[in-house]
């Protein structure tokens, strides 16, 4: 797909992760395309042997769209969704090279440092500030902060945003996992709620509350869920 183009040259391939990781430093390329998944090393952990010297821009390249999401959080140019066409590779490698045409020397180092931070495991659990959701062929990107509430539907979850839904294939468990605590509270076996959202609490029968949210949505806190109650109070 790089042929036609005069304005790159391939200064190299590599087949894994640990060979690219030697090529990336002897080769010092000004973009790199990086799959997620290789051998012995994958993309996110090449970004984190090659250290705190200079980095090359990076596009990544995925077959699987969980990892959309992570590459921004890393700092990525862009990212291709195999499969791709070459008209949207080529659309990722002409914002490449506006970008690396405008990049100063100052502001890389600051990138780079960002970039380097967010790939080394963190001594927290980190939590997501968005989810990439695909839908109809394309990747929609939803704030968790405008996450009304989560719905169970059998092996998906039913993102509740505004007036807006948007079915995401991801266990409750998994959705869960990675939404931060201090915001969301799942109250039930099928609904995960944004605290933020919620109007009002009414107690029902046998230790079970409706909860009201702002947009007049009823939901209801599960007598076996009584414990997120001190939660929510809080």
């Amino acid at each position: 797909m790089l042929r036609s183009r005069t304005d790159v040259t391939v200064v190299g391939e590599c087949a894994d992760g640990a060979s690219g990781v030697q090529a990336i430093r002897e080769l010092k390329p000004d973009l790199v395309f990086l799959d997620v998944q290789m051998p012995e090393l994958n993309g996110f952990g090449v970004l984190e042997q090659l250290g705190s010297g200079p980095l090359p821009f990076v596009i990544f390249i995925t077959a699987h769209d969980q990892f959309a999401l992570k590459a921004f959080e890393v700092h990525a140019v862009d990212y291709l969704l195999k499969p791709f066409e070459k008209q949207r590779f080529l659309t990722a490698l002409d914002r490449a090279l506006d970008r690396i045409a405008k990049q100063q020397s100052g502001d890389l180092t600051v990138k780079l440092g960002a970039l380097l931070s967010d790939v080394r495991p963190a001594s927290e659990p980190r939590y997501l500030s968005r989810l990439a959701v695909k839908s109809s062929g394309r990747v929609v990107f939803i704030k968790v902060d405008d996450i009304d509430w989560v719905e169970a539907s059998d092996n998906y979850v039913n993102l509740h945003v505004g007036a807006d839904e948007h079915l995401h294939r991801e266990t409750m468990s998994a959705i869960e996992s990675h939404l931060p605590p201090d915001r969301f509270l799942r109250i039930s076996r099928s609904a995960i709620v944004n605290v933020d959202r919620i109007k009002e609490l009414q107690p029902l029968f046998h230790g079970e509350y409706a909860v009201i949210l702002k947009n007049g949505t009823r939901l209801t806190l599960s007598r076996s869920y009584r414990d997120k109650l001190d939660q929510l109070m809080k």
